[in-house]
């Protein structure tokens, strides 16, 4: 019986050396099924059986032809069992790699070699086994033989681990360290000292020329503004409509939640330099220094790259971390001041949802508040008294608030406070001299665009000596600014019959001129915006600032919506894609407006979808309306294979049986290379009560040959209608 199995063992093992020589042969033309795919995926399980087994027969090998084991039975029927043990699992676990080798993601001169020594391994256990009884088979034969082996084990390890968790895996918690501690902050490049070593610790084991995840690589600055499979990684200035951060706060049960579920997950400091490197544009060659000092990427990117030994010691100890978890929201973030300090910076964003009820569920960790941020949210004088429960504040920014000097009192009983800014408030002179005295161990106090001249911010300077007074830019016309262009402050751009537009620019004295007329507006022919131009029907206003002694800013462009009707219920009639449900059908109807970018889950709660079928449903008016016209807004990134709609239709009439077809229109298709860019498109009929409307639009059924889906369905996002 032991003869037979081994005789089947042998045959098995000849097979197999052909087998993985025609799959290593034809690996091009494999096409590997979901089923064979599982299998693949069991390669990381058994290799270590092989490994176990092929370095024990290579110890055993080494010493066969010693004189005291030569002659013995045990021992050579023991090492050729042990090696076609070892053989036969080392071909299971090189078939499972080719398989898996065939998913997407695999790629690169580590795969080759990773792949190469595996069969390597094999052939070379194969030949031993059968060689290893002939004459010329002698002890430095044996010898050679199992010291290559046992070579080509390490290196099929090493190239498997850098597949794995990135070629620097072994060396990385030197490494990274080292380039963190030792980078003068004077020389800190933001992101080759910053950025980079987190991409390179939490995401290139997994996107990188070896391991192209999602054909996506993040080792250089060219490919990761290239992007991936899944289209742009980044939008410079925008981190909301970047998918780099889309992934990342991605729920961590979500399958395409970055770093994946079992990977080193990114720390809230590291995200929060991540996205404050976006929203400055994702510049790879921007220094530390030339930043702002105030700026909040500088004042994050200081604090990790600076040595906890050079921060201040302090005598709390640090705060529970799941509390900290816990405490932080999407409107509240709580970060480290530097790296190992106990010390926290809390950030409070969103004046819209902003309550005082954000800072008195921080008293579980009032000691370690030493920062705290509350820049342009609508802070009362109430407010100040919650923040006297933080006895170890340093810092705290009340910038743009609703602050008093009667209010800003409660601060005097801070003993540590050092630094205050109370920039774009409304105080006057008056109220500092009183204020100023009573706050014994501030430093620093910032007063800029407040009511104070200079010559205030002077006097203020003479009283308070053992304080800075910082006055801010002195608009004299000797070092001319760029404007930064102004900004839309009506609550949404979505309107019944009309509106006042409200856009605004944050500096005191600027002028906002405006078109509509499609034209760019110029600093002395355009009108001014007055607070009093009223709009009734879908509007463009291209809007720049002026001001002497600066720049003119960029032109933006607002788009305005009049959406006299909304539905009082609708029903879908064909299901939406899987992945852009937003709010099922309320969605078309919730004045919501998404943005570009939004061909992942993170936010598609905006975008409806799809691609399979016609986007259908039916309205109701319980009381009847008269309609002339539909508007759709729709998303256009013909990269990713989202198009405008081919055709839609509108329905309407007085029972839902009985509807008959008011108008039919298209949308504008885009050509090659078009830029990504949100449109509308309206559609007119004669004018007539209605009380049910059924609205269908049909996604491109074959998008055009130039583009590399050509052929295939496209995909159609719309965030909104607009019925009139």
């Amino acid at each position: 019986m032991h003869l037979k199995l081994k005789v089947f063992a042998e045959q098995v093992l000849v097979v197999a050396n052909i087998f993985i020589l025609f799959l290593l042969l034809f690996e091009s033309k494999l096409v590997i099924p979901a089923w064979l795919q599982t299998i693949g995926r069991m390669h990381p399980l058994i290799l270590h059986f092989p490994i176990v087994i092929l370095l024990l027969a290579m110890l055993l090998e080494f010493f066969r032809f010693k004189p005291e084991y030569a002659g013995n039975a045990f021992y050579r029927d023991f090492l050729q069992g042990l090696l076609l043990i070892g053989a036969l699992f080392a071909a299971v676990t090189v078939v499972m790699g080719l398989f898996l080798s065939r998913e997407e993601g695999y790629t690169g001169d580590i795969l080759t070699w990773h792949k190469w020594t595996g069969a390597g391994i094999f052939f070379l256990a194969s030949i031993m086994y059968w060689v290893r009884n002939a004459k010329w088979y002698k002890s430095l034969t044996a010898r050679a033989g199992a010291m290559i082996t046992v070579v080509a084990l390490v290196l099929t390890g090493h190239y498997g681990a850098a597949l794995t968790h990135g070629s620097n895996f072994i060396w990385e918690p030197i490494s990274s360290k080292k380039e963190i501690a030792e980078v003068p902050l004077d020389q800190a490049v933001v992101y080759t000292n910053v950025i980079r070593p987190i991409l390179e610790q939490k995401c290139t084991s997994c996107h990188n020329p070896d391991k192209l995840k999602g054909e996506l690589v993040l080792t250089d600055p060219k490919s990761i503004m290239k992007g991936g499979k899944s289209g742009k990684l980044l939008v410079p200035g925008n981190p909301q409509m970047s998918l780099l951060l889309q992934r990342v706060h991605l729920p961590m049960e979500e399958k395409k939640h970055m770093p994946p579920s079992g990977k080193a997950q990114l720390t809230l400091q590291e995200t929060a330099l991540l996205t404050l490197w976006v929203k400055q544009k994702a510049d790879f060659e921007k220094k530390l220094n030339e930043l702002p000092e105030s700026d909040s990427l500088r004042l994050l990117a200081t604090a990790y790259l600076r040595p906890h030994n050079q921060e201040e010691e302090y005598d709390f100890v640090a705060a529970d971390e799941n509390k900290v978890k816990e405490l932080n929201t999407d409107y509240r973030t709580i970060l480290p001041l530097a790296r190992e300090s106990p010390a926290l910076a809390v950030n409070i964003y969103n004046a819209s949802a902003y309550s005082a009820k954000q800072i008195d569920e921080l008293g579980d960790i009032r000691k370690q508040v030493i920062s705290l941020n509350l820049n342009k949210l609508p802070v009362k004088d109430a407010d100040l008294k919650s923040i006297t429960q933080f006895e170890n504040l340093r810092k705290l920014d009340l910038n743009f608030t609703d602050v008093t000097a009667a209010g800003l009192k409660e601060l005097a009983n801070l003993k540590h406070l050092q630094n205050v800014t109370l920039s774009g408030t409304k105080l006057n002179l008056n109220d500092l001299k009183g204020l100023l005295p009573q706050w014994k161990s501030v430093k620093t106090v910032a007063v800029w665009d407040t009511k104070l001249s200079a010559a205030d911010v002077q006097q203020l300077q003479q009283a308070n000596k053992g304080m800075n007074i910082i006055g801010g830019f002195k608009d004299d016309g000797k070092n001319p600014l760029k404007l930064n262009p102004p900004q839309m402050k009506n609550p949404s751009p979505i309107f019944a019959q009309t509106l006042v537009v409200d856009i605004q620019h944050p500096i005191k004295g600027v002028d906002v001129r405006f078109s509509m007329d499609g034209s760019e507006p110029d600093s002395v022919k355009s009108p001014l915006l007055d607070h009093k131009t009223v709009i009734n029907k879908n509007t463009t206003v291209k809007a720049k600032a002026f001001k002497k002694g600066w720049y003119g800013s960029d032109m933006i462009t607002f788009d305005y919506f009049k959406s006299a009707y909304t539905p009082d219920s609708s029903t879908l009639l064909a299901p939406l894609n899987r992945v852009h449900q937003a709010e099922g059908v309320k969605t078309f109807f919730d004045h919501k407006l998404g943005v570009i970018g939004a061909n992942n889950p993170a936010w598609a709660n905006n975008w409806a979808g799809v691609r399979d079928n016609d986007m259908a449903f039916v309205s109701e008016f319980k009381t009847p309306v008269m309609l002339s016209s539909l508007g759709v807004r729709y998303m256009v990134e013909e990269d990713t294979g989202i198009f405008p709609p081919e055709l839609v239709e509108v329905w309407g009439g007085t029972t839902r049986d009985n509807m008959k077809l008011l108008t039919k229109f298209k949308a504008p298709m885009p050509v090659k290379g078009e830029r990504a860019s949100l449109r509308s498109v309206e559609g007119t009929f004669k004018a007539q009560q209605v009380s049910y409307i059924k609205i269908v639009a049909k996604p491109l059924s074959k998008i055009p040959d130039w583009h590399r889906n050509k052929g295939n369905r496209a995909l159609l996002l719309v965030d909104e209608m607009f019925l009139n």
